[in-house]
């Protein structure tokens, strides 16, 4: 595989979008895909296919779902697993390899494609699959006669394509804007952020499963379907799928992770005050006692075997991760003395997070980050995380109230402005974060000392040790990194803190790469500082860009940080096309959004007045509402997802 690559690379991979032949090649196989899919959901329809019939009905019995929903749960749940390890890989694979020809050249990409698609067909399947007989889900849309669609299977279509999207329009950005082969781009970001909200879809299809079975003649379902055992297969679904979304929402991380981020290192605290509020809010209010920590365990079991997989098994750069298990501790803390399933609950799991948890990330980020955080970031961080927290334990709260089915709480007007304002609070939070800027009047001499000669006419193999001095002394102080960082020559990520010898002076502690490929460069940050300097790079007729020849003593000034780390990107395109480019991003993401809620409140209604129409619904009204007075806990339906004690 890595002779594969550097060949690959060798050849110079364009720099402004993907080889024709690529994108004729991907535009074919993605039509042939969707027709087969088409043809073969309509067959279904029609009655002339039995093979879905047959696999559903057997998930079904399995799992004591409407095969409806059990067959596009699976489907998901294994798509997302396998998209997501394609996306670390491929996000390795630009860290240590750089830009590849286009979606056909890279490995990685046929896992991802593969699972997004799967995730686009568990959507499809839970469209076409159900039979006017089969039991039916009361949030369900009509389509025609006898023709009656899981609201869950327009939440997964809507997010796959959300993400697939993103694969034809980063190549439009890339001839657009050049390529970027960092996490952060709004491309890049509709891709993950399909992905993780197909989590909520599958929540959501599990519910109305649930839904659908509730006062159907147990006998007739599996014998996993009824009884303890059904319950356990509930439960341990709801920790899945809670602890999918936890990973979901944590790879907007993964530049962090890697150690290559382009933006300011308070978003990594922010970032996961905001997967871990949001997340474990869910989880705990759905799953009761010890729910937040059982989901943050499968949360560590298949981060840690992605890590494990994209580093020492594939050869490529390790994934760090968050522990989350501090603030999964003070969730469940919380909950016992204040009852989850209320705003108030989600608000003060957030404040939670966003101190005690974000000061023990920090302990946790110099145990195992390669960026760890400096003390003296610690305030602004919890001032900034506790909002991004607050909405994040809110929409959490939001979440759970809809798959509890409790339109009593999310379909109200204030329930909306919540969840509205605390969309607005992260939006308004990251544009703070975003605006950096280079220092002009800082720079740096360089004194390069061999460590290994290489070999070859190219030095290949070439190493050095290098002292920095900057000037003035004051530029770099209190940074909150300061490295220097080479990456894509064809081998492991190197960041290299550098270790301080007094009076601005500075001194690489590990040999620094700078032959062949490599890109190897000072990078600093502190506030909205944000600044590289070129120590050594490759000529690229791509862009074209002249060598920055690693020399044994040089001056040079500080630059802005993107034009070191991404020399692919054009920066000669105006600003109202970057405005423009943004503003369509943006629409398609908040339609997303909407969807997503809207599904959400059709669903807590629905169900809501299902459980309310439904023959018990007095006598187990009656002993809910004593429970909730006893208690201070509001109870969900017997048919939602939840299964809190």
């Amino acid at each position: 595989m890595h002779s594969f690559l550097t060949l690959a690379a060798a050849t110079a991979p364009p720099a402004g979008g993907a080889e024709l032949g690529q994108v004729v090649g991907a535009t074919l196989a993605i039509t042939i895909l969707t027709a087969a899919l088409a043809v073969l959901g309509l067959r279904h329809r029609a009655g002339r296919l039995q093979a879905l019939d047959r696999l559903s009905t057997a998930m079904g019995r399995q799992t004591g779902l409407p095969g409806w929903a059990a067959l596009p749960a699976g489907l998901a749940g294994a798509s997302l697993l396998t998209a997501a390890f394609g996306m670390y890989w491929d996000i390795a694979l630009h860290i240590d390899q750089g830009r590849d020809a286009g979606p056909l050249a890279n490995p990685a990409h046929y896992f991802i494609l593969l699972g997004l698609y799967g995730i686009l067909a568990a959507g499809w399947f839970a469209i076409v699959l159900p039979r006017a007989e089969d039991p039916r889900s009361p949030a369900a849309l009509r389509i025609a006669d006898g023709w009656y669609v899981p609201v869950a299977g327009v939440l997964l279509t809507a997010c796959a394509s959300f993400s697939l999207i993103g694969f034809p329009l980063d190549d439009v950005s890339h001839r657009l804007f050049g390529q970027d082969v960092t996490l952060w781009g709004p491309t890049h970001l509709m891709l993950l952020g399909g992905a993780a909200m197909t989590l909520i879809g599958i929540l959501v299809l599990v519910t109305e499963g649930h839904l659908a079975t509730r006062g159907t003649n147990a006998g007739a379902m599996a014998p996993a379907a009824s009884g303890r055992l059904a319950d356990r297969l509930r439960h341990s679904r709801v920790i899945g799928a809670c602890g999918g979304l936890l990973i979901g929402l944590s790879i907007f991380q993964a530049e962090f992770d890697f150690g290559v981020p382009q933006f300011r290192l308070l978003f990594h605290p922010l970032l996961i005050a905001f997967a871990a509020s949001l997340g474990l809010v869910v989880a705990r209010t759905l799953l009761g006692r010890g729910g937040a920590l059982a989901v943050v365990a499968f949360y560590l079991l298949i981060r840690g075997g992605l890590s494990l997989l994209t580093g020492p098994v594939l050869g490529e750069t390790v994934p760090h991760l968050p522990l989350y298990a501090a603030e999964a501790l003070l969730v469940e803390a919380l909950a016992l003395v204040v009852k989850p399933g209320r705003f108030r609950f989600g608000v003060l799991a957030g404040v939670l997070i966003a101190t005690v948890g974000v000061l023990a990330e920090y302990a946790w980020s110099h145990v195992w980050m390669p960026l760890p955080w400096p003390a003296h970031i610690l305030p602004q961080a919890i001032a900034l995380a506790l909002p991004v927290a607050i909405a994040g334990g809110v929409l959490g709260t939001f979440v759970a109230g809809a798959l509890q089915l409790r339109a009593d709480l999310v379909a109200r007007p204030r329930a909306w402005m919540a969840a509205g304002a605390s969309l607005l609070a992260v939006a308004a939070t990251v544009a703070f974060l975003l605006q950096t800027e280079a220092p002009t009047d800082a720079r740096a001499q360089i004194a390069l000392r061999t460590v290994h000669a290489g070999s070859g006419p190219d030095d290949a193999g070439r190493t050095v040790a290098a002292t920095i001095r900057f000037e003035p002394p004051s530029a770099v102080a209190d940074a909150e990194w300061l490295t220097v960082t080479a990456w894509q020559g064809g081998g492991r990520l190197v960041v290299d803190r550098l270790r301080s010898l007094g009076d601005g002076v500075y001194a690489t502690t590990r040999p620094i790469p700078v032959s062949g490929d490599w890109k190897a460069m000072i990078r600093f940050q502190r506030g909205r500082d944000l600044a590289a300097i070129p120590v050594a790079m490759p000529a690229d007729a791509a862009i074209p860009v002249p060598a920055v020849p690693a020399l044994a003593t040089a001056t040079r000034a500080f630059a802005d940080d993107q034009k070191v780390l991404q020399r692919e990107r054009r920066q000669d395109v105006p600003g109202w096309l970057w405005g423009v480019a943004g503003l369509v991003v943006l629409s398609i993401t908040s339609t997303l959004l909407l969807v997503l809620g809207w599904g959400l409140v059709r669903l807590a209604q629905a169900g809501a007045g299902a459980a309310a129409s439904s023959p018990a619904a007095s006598v187990r009204t009656r002993r809910e509402n004593e429970a909730s007075q006893s208690t201070g806990s509001p109870k969900p339906p017997a048919a939602s997802i939840a299964t809190n004690p």
